[in-house]
C-alpha cells in the first residue's frame, strides 16, 4: 500500500490493474487504518479516473458474496449519497413503487454515512433481516417483487474501511462505488450522482457493460430526479437530455418539500406515510417520477407518460405498500 500511496501523493493516477490490486489489499485487510484513511483522503483531493473506478469496482465485485437470485433480470435504483440534502428516502421508496408495478428489484444499499437515514437505516427500523439467506431473498423476489441487499452483508471487504468512513463522516469514493457494485449485477439500473463529472465517469464505465441504465444529476446538487430544477440524464437508451419538472408534465418542488426526518424514526415515519397513501403532492411526484425513469430502464419501450402512469398506479392502489409489507413478512 505504501507504494500505491507514494504514487498517488506524486499526483500519478493508478492503472486499472493497480487500482484493482489496491482495492483488493484494502478489502482483504492488508492496509492499516492510517493507510486506509490516507487512501480515502487522496480522492477527496483530486478526481477519480475511469480506470481507477473500473479497477475498484471489479475488485469489490470479485470479493463480494453472490446472492444467487437465479436471475440478473432485476433493477436497482440507487444514488451515491453525499449530496448533503437529507431528503426523504426517494430511491428506496421508488424501488417499492417499481416492484408494485411488476418489475423485480434487487435494491442495494447501506446505512447513511453523510445523511441521517440511508436505505439500511430505514429498513432496519422496520425489522428487515440483513442476514437473509439466498432462499429468503429468492422468496422475497418471487412474492414481493423485491429484496434488499445490505452492502456490508454482501461486501465483507468493506468492513475494514467502514469504521474509518464513519469516523470521517465525509463523502468518500465508497459513495461513488456503492451504486456500481450491486452483487446481483442487475440488468437495469437508475443511478443518481452528485456531480456532472461523476455522471460522465459513470456513463463511460457503464457503456460497455450491457446494462440498461440512466444516470441522473440534478444541477442544484441532488443525486436523483428532485424536480427542484433542471436535471441532466444520460441514458443507454436515449443518450443525453436536460429535463425539468415542467417538461415531464409535473409541478416543480421546493427543497423544503423533500426534507427527510431529523432522526431515523422520523424518516421511517415519513417513508411509511408515503407508502400508506399519505404523501404530499411533492413527495408523490418525486417518488413516482424517479420510479418512472427506472421503469423506462427496465422496459425501454415504455413512453414517459405510460411509465409515470404505472408508477402512480402502483403507489395509489397500494401495490407499492403491499410489496414493502410482503418483503418484510417473507423472512
Amino acid at each position: 500500500m505504501k507504494h500505491i500511496l507514494n504514487k498517488l501523493f506524486d499526483h500519478q493516477p493508478l492503472t486499472l490493474a493497480e487500482a484493482h490490486a489496491a482495492m483488493r489489499q484494502l478489502g482483504e485487510g492488508g492496509a492499516n487504518p492510517a493507510e486506509t484513511a490516507a487512501f480515502l483522503a487522496v480522492y477527496r483531493m483530486r478526481p477519480i479516473t475511469v480506470a481507477e473506478l473500473a479497477g475498484f469496482r471489479q475488485a469489490l465485485l470479485d470479493l463480494s458474496r453472490d446472492p444467487q437470485l437465479g436471475t440478473n433480470e432485476v433493477l436497482d435504483i440507487v444514488g451515491t449519497g453525499g449530496d448533503g440534502k437529507d431528503t426523504i428516502n426517494i430511491s428506496t421508496l421508488a424501488c417499492f413503487v417499481v416492484a408494485g408495478a411488476g418489475v423485480q428489484v434487487a435494491k442495494h444499499g447501506n446505512f447513511g454515512v453523510s445523511s441521517v437515514c440511508g436505505a439500511s437505516n430505514v429498513l432496519a427500523h422496520f425489522g428487515y433481516d440483513f442476514e437473509a439467506s439466498t432462499d429468503q431473498l429468492r422468496r422475497q423476489l418471487e412474492r414481493a417483487g423485491i429484496c434488499f441487499l445490505h452492502a456490508p452483508a454482501f461486501h465483507p471487504a468493506m468492513r475494514h474501511a467502514g469504521p474509518i468512513r464513519r469516523e470521517l463522516g465525509l463523502r468518500t469514493f465508497f459513495n461513488i462505488l456503492g451504486p456500481l457494485v450491486n452483487p446481483a449485477r442487475p440488468a437495469a439500473q437508475l443511478l443518481g450522482v452528485f456531480s456532472l463529472e461523476l455522471q460522465r465517469l459513470y456513463h463511460y464505465l457503464m457503456q460497455p457493460t450491457g446494462t440498461r441504465y440512466a444516470v441522473v444529476h440534478a444541477l442544484d446538487g441532488y443525486d436523483e430526479l428532485a424536480l427542484t430544477g433542471p436535471a441532466k440524464v444520460v441514458s443507454s437508451q436515449t443518450g443525453e437530455q436536460m429535463i425539468t419538472a415542467e417538461t415531464l408534465g409535473l409541478a416543480a418542488c421546493a427543497a423544503a418539500d423533500l426534507a427527510g426526518g431529523s432522526t431515523v424514526a422520523a424518516s421511517a415515519g415519513i417513508f411509511k406515510q408515503v407508502l400508506d397513501g399519505g404523501a404530499t403532492p411533492a413527495q408523490r411526484n418525486v417518488v413516482t417520477a424517479n420510479a418512472a425513469l427506472a421503469l423506462q430502464c427496465a422496459r425501454p419501450a415504455l413512453s414517459w407518460d405510460d411509465a409515470l402512469a404505472q408508477s402512480r398506479e402502483s403507489l395509489d392502489t397500494g401495490a407499492a405498500r403491499r410489496a414493502f409489507e410482503t418483503m418484510l413478512a417473507t423472512q
